[in-house]
This record gives structure tokens, C-alpha cells and sequence, in this order.
């Protein structure tokens, strides 16, 4: 980030980061947002997404960039009225839920290694946030795995051919995390 930020601001380029979940990396990397803020001039991030609100997202940047963006936003009916218990939610995530995201990550973590100890996946992507990506072997079937973790109330997604995404999160308990490694070591593919 740090290369590329410097690369674009040499050439006279703005730099903005798509950081929908900004936050489980900073959790994940022990970084502060200013850290990584410095390197661009604008950053969006979702507060609906590890975060737990309902919905919303925000942009951050200078006052130029956000008078810009109101008046874009505005053009294309992007405001709301009495949003003031939305941005109490966003407030209280902001507050309460960031470090709270470590949990999310040791839960995926913990799936990640139930899925490794399988015979059916074939490869698993690094577990580093609250994202679980792993592609089940062509012998076997993606379609019957989710089905059967839909039948256990257990709901994921496929995302390519016998590709597979799992996500923790705000609502993801202790109690839930073992019923899915339960699930997933019984299955049978």
C-alpha cells in the first residue's frame, strides 16, 4: 500500500481504498487506522459487515473530497432522513466492535482447521481475517456440501466451480462454531 500510495502521488494521482473491511485487516495486522489512512486521499468502509450494524457505510477524506461526494450523493438520492439511529449503530460498532473482530478471525481459524483435516478439500486459502475460502476436491461436490450444511441451518456460499466461502461474524457464537466443525467433520461427501 505504502509503494503503491507513493507511486500514484508522485504522478499527481489520487489513491482511494475500497476498505469494507478495513477494520479486520487493522485488527489482524495490530494497525491503527492512521496508519494506514495516511496513504490515501479518500477510504470508504462498511460498518455492516464485521461490524455488526444493519447497514451503512462511510467515506472518509478531506473537506473538499466529501463536499464532492455530498452533492454526488444528493444527485443520486442517496440520502436519508432521520438516519440518527443508524449513525448511533455505526457510533456503538465503531466504539465496541472493532477489537471484538479477533474473536470473528479465531473462529474462522478454527473452521479452517476442521476443513483442512477433511478428505474432501482440495485446497484452502490462508485464514487470516473472519473469511474461509477453500475449493473441494472435483471427486466430490461443492453443491452437496452446502446443501448439507444448509440442512443443518448452517448457511454458506458457493463461489465458483466446487468453490466455497464461509464468513464469522457479530452473531457467529462459540456454540454455533462447534455445531459447524461438528458438521463439517461428519459430512459425507
Amino acid at each position: 500500500m505504502i509503494a503503491l500510495s507513493k507511486t500514484d502521488h508522485d504522478c499527481n494521482l489520487k489513491i482511494h481504498l475500497d476498505g469494507a473491511r478495513i477494520f479486520n485487516a487493522l485488527v489482524e495486522l495490530n494497525a491503527k487506522p492512521i496508519e494506514v489512512g495516511k496513504h490515501f486521499d479518500s477510504i470508504s468502509f462498511c460498518l455492516s459487515k464485521g461490524l455488526g450494524c444493519p447497514v451503512g457505510s462511510l467515506i472518509v477524506s478531506n473537506k473538499e473530497f466529501i463536499k464532492k461526494a455530498r452533492k454526488y450523493r444528493k444527485i443520486f438520492g442517496g440520502g436519508m432522513r432521520q438516519a440518527g439511529f443508524l449513525a448511533a449503530a455505526g457510533i456503538y460498532a465503531l466504539d465496541h466492535h472493532v477489537e471484538r473482530l479477533r474473536d470473528d478471525h479465531r473462529k474462522a481459524k478454527a473452521i479452517g482447521e476442521t476443513l483442512s483435516n477433511t478428505n474432501y478439500v482440495e485446497w484452502l486459502m490462508p485464514v487470516e481475517t473472519n473469511i474461509i475460502i477453500f475449493k473441494i476436491k472435483d471427486s466430490f461436490s461443492a453443491e452437496k456440501f452446502i446443501a448439507h450444511l444448509k440442512e443443518n441451518n448452517i448457511l454458506v456460499m458457493g463461489i465458483g466451480k466446487n468453490q466455497v466461502r464461509i464468513v464469522t461474524h457479530l452473531d457467529f457464537n462459540d456454540d454455533a462454531l462447534t455445531r459447524v466443525n461438528e458438521t463439517i467433520k461428519k459430512n459425507s461427501l
